[in-house]
């Protein structure tokens, strides 16, 4: 798809259900597609294999990670009908480089082993929403991503946090369990903190730094 291609798809998707918005991805793209999970929750997963069943999903062990979601990582691959792969980094990375160049330890552990995987496909699915932080407050649907050269679907753009705990509690979706222990956006353990009440959901993300994203959807 042309980049103007991929902008009229985003008009025309703007207030399709998010199923809709994935059915026009897996009609469009086929096997040429990927869905990525940090797996806060398994709701992006969840959907996915509702309406695509045994499509590929691709979850990033940074090697920093809880253990709860490693945990929740195994329990989504067992349970539901997706094709799970987990891709890591093939470089050294000094293990507290977290500290002194977060950015670049963002870019190894993750970024780039993405980057690699995401070769072998055309277009990845996200579970991007707009209320999540002020930074993706204007996340479109469909979107080009430039740097990659590849569609970019964000089905769940227009979602609230109240429409996930809905689709959360009806079909009873596998959850992280550091949710419930006030973690709402889930990351690699030495970056990640609770969320306080008030505060957007990415908030507890390298809380006390200038740094808001990991470098994915810069």
């Amino acid at each position: 798809m042309t980049p103007a291609a991929v902008h009229a798809a985003a008009e025309w998707l703007e207030h399709a259900s998010a199923p809709e918005v994935l059915r026009w991805a897996g009609d469009t793209f086929g096997a040429r597609l990927a869905v990525t999970t940090s797996l806060t929750d398994a709701v992006l997963v969840h959907l996915a294999s509702r309406v695509l069943p045994g499509v590929t999903v691709l979850f990033v062990d940074t090697g920093k990670h809880f253990p709860e979601t490693l945990g929740t990582r195994d329990a989504v691959g067992a349970t539901y009908d997706v094709e799970l792969r987990t891709v890591a980094t093939d470089e050294a990375v000094p293990d507290r480089l977290y500290e002194t160049d977060p950015g670049r330890c963002c870019w190894l552990r993750k970024v780039s082993p993405l980057e690699r995987a995401l070769r072998d496909f055309d277009a990845w699915v996200t579970g991007l929403r707009r209320d999540e932080s002020p930074q993706r407050a204007h996340t479109p649907v469909v979107q080009w991503d430039a740097r990659r050269r590849k569609v970019k679907v964000n089905p769940l753009a227009r979602w609230s946090s109240a429409d996930v705990a809905a689709y959360t509690a009806e079909h009873d979706v596998l959850v992280n369990p550091l949710v419930a222990l006030g973690y709402r956006s889930v990351g690699c353990a030495p970056c990640t903190r609770p969320v306080a009440d008030g505060e957007d959901e990415r908030a507890g993300r390298w809380a006390g730094t200038a740094k808001s994203e990991c470098g994915l959807h810069a």
